[in-house]
């Protein structure tokens, strides 16, 4: 990576804070996105006609879309040139937001997803491609935070901005937002944004893209049908077997590739595998928090989409608060040791929201909120970054495919975990919809998955990401 920097042009290393705003730009439109939606999706439901645990498909759609075209996003962008393929993809993210505010119905809604996720999977990771083409190890830290500490003022201003929005006017608007926010991404990406390509013939495995995606929607969808108890146990059964069976070849597949679209080798390298294990961990509960709560607030306090968007907004500002200490904190302590107890922290935090109820006074909620997204942020900073911290210049568009692959999986498998207790809970207890005690029990459940992120992060070496960090061991 140190050699992509010094090889980039002078102008880009130097300006490396302005491609980093430009990629937070098109971060801040997908967040505001995902986090509106959220808010929205109880009234959304009710003009559909379906219950709003089901409309959790809305979400899992645009996550799967990422999921499957994720991978070649790598390979696209050192085909046809990282300006490119950037400025296409927020073209094609508008378009498919335009759609989504003109759907009729749930599944015309689920398609204009799909068509968002193909922009969303081409958007941020080849963003973040070029940062990590154009920006030295010692610096990536610091670029990684000017990159994620805009984005996240989406999920700050999204909630409270989405229930506003439905409360006031009506939810097809929580979409056209994107238009003029694309327009201005686009215009400021053709300017800055500089055009890096490999070098040489770029293959592009389409036999790989199309076992691993089968692989990766059947999965995904298989959980989704699971959790909402849509279609047959059979269909559910066949979908996870299908599923199976096509990641299983596409496993012996990669192994004889020359150059496979997600490339398994790379999980050799032990910083990148406990990155993306610990990471996918994490990404459980990291996944289900922003499904969880706009719905906990509503269906189990009686709130409006307003008065729950002002509340479930703090965890996105603790969020963007810690992004701008991330780099002391790791500086201070390295990266080992605050996954440790961060996650520790952190999974604690989170399953203390389990315990919400209307009689709490709304300054506890909002400080509890404000503090969990605080150390949540604080880990997924460390997985983003010390995922990357032995990956070559070479390897390092496979690396991000790989990673920005598993990374949104697994927020994918969050909302359905979190969708699957949530039915099968009320079931149960045999109730009509989620209550209260529900929510409580669908956020101990994706608690418990996520706390075992802390004692994988042991089997990181002291001094790994000292690089990137500048901690350093006692020797």
């Amino acid at each position: 990576m140190l050699e992509a920097a010094a090889a980039a042009p002078p102008e880009v290393a130097r300006n490396f804070r302005i491609t980093s705003l430009i990629v937070a730009a098109a971060l801040l439109m997908e967040q505001i996105d995902v986090t509106v939606l959220a808010t929205a999706l109880p009234t959304m439901a009710r003009d559909f006609g379906v219950s709003a645990v089901n409309m959790s498909v809305a979400m899992t759609s645009y996550l799967l879309s990422l999921a499957i075209f994720i991978p070649a996003s790598g390979k696209i962008a050192d085909r046809f040139g990282a300006r490119n393929v950037f400025g296409a993809a927020i073209v094609l993210f508008t378009v498919g937001s335009v759609l989504c505010g003109l759907s009729q119905s749930l599944p015309f809604l689920v398609m204009a997803r799909l068509i968002q996720g193909l922009g969303g999977a081409m958007m941020v990771p080849v963003g973040r491609l070029v940062i990590l083409r154009t920006v030295s190890k010692a610096e990536l830290v610091n670029a990684m935070a000017w990159v994620l500490v805009p984005g996240l003022i989406g999920p700050v201003i999204g909630p409270p901005l989405g229930g506003f929005i439905v409360t006031y006017f009506s939810w097809p608007w929580i979409f056209y937002l994107n238009v003029p926010l694309g327009i201005a991404a686009l215009a400021l990406a053709l300017r800055f944004i500089p055009e890096i390509r490999e070098p040489g013939t770029v293959r592009f495995d389409f036999p790989g893209l199309v076992l691993s995606g089968v692989a990766l929607s059947c999965l995904i969808f298989g959980c989704e049908f699971g959790s909402r108890g849509a279609g047959s146990l059979t269909l559910t059964l066949v979908l996870f077997g299908f599923g199976i069976v096509t990641g299983a070849l596409y496993i012996l597949y990669a192994r004889r590739a020359a150059e496979p679209i997600l490339d398994l080798s790379l999980m050799r390298i032990p910083t990148f595998n406990l990155a993306v294990i610990g990471g996918s961990l994490w990404r459980i509960a990291g996944g289900s928090l922003p499904f969880l709560m706009p719905l906990m607030m509503q269906l189990g306090f009686g709130k409006s989409a307003a008065a729950s968007g002002a509340i479930t907004f703090m965890s996105s500002a603790g969020s963007m608060a810690m992004k701008a200490s991330a780099p002391r904190v790791l500086r201070r302590f390295g990266f080992r040791n605050t996954m440790i107890w961060n996650a520790l922290i952190a999974t604690l935090l989170l399953a203390s929201c389990a315990a919400f109820r209307p009689g709490w006074p709304e300054w506890a909620i909002y400080g509890v909120l404000l503090v969990t997204g605080f150390f949540q942020s604080l880990q997924f900073t460390a997985y983003n970054t010390i995922a990357f911290a032995d990956i070559s210049a070479a390897r390092s568009s496979a690396a991000m495919s790989f990673y920005s692959t598993f990374q949104q999986l697994m927020l994918s498998m969050g909302i359905c975990v979190a969708a699957t207790v949530l039915n099968a809970s009320s079931a149960i207890l045999g109730h009509a919809q989620a209550t209260l005690t529900d929510f409580s029990i669908a956020l101990i459940v994706v608690t418990s998955v996520s706390i075992w992120a802390a004692p994988l992060s042991t089997r990181f070496h002291p001094a790994a990401g000292e690089e990137m960090s500048g901690y350093k061991t006692r020797r």
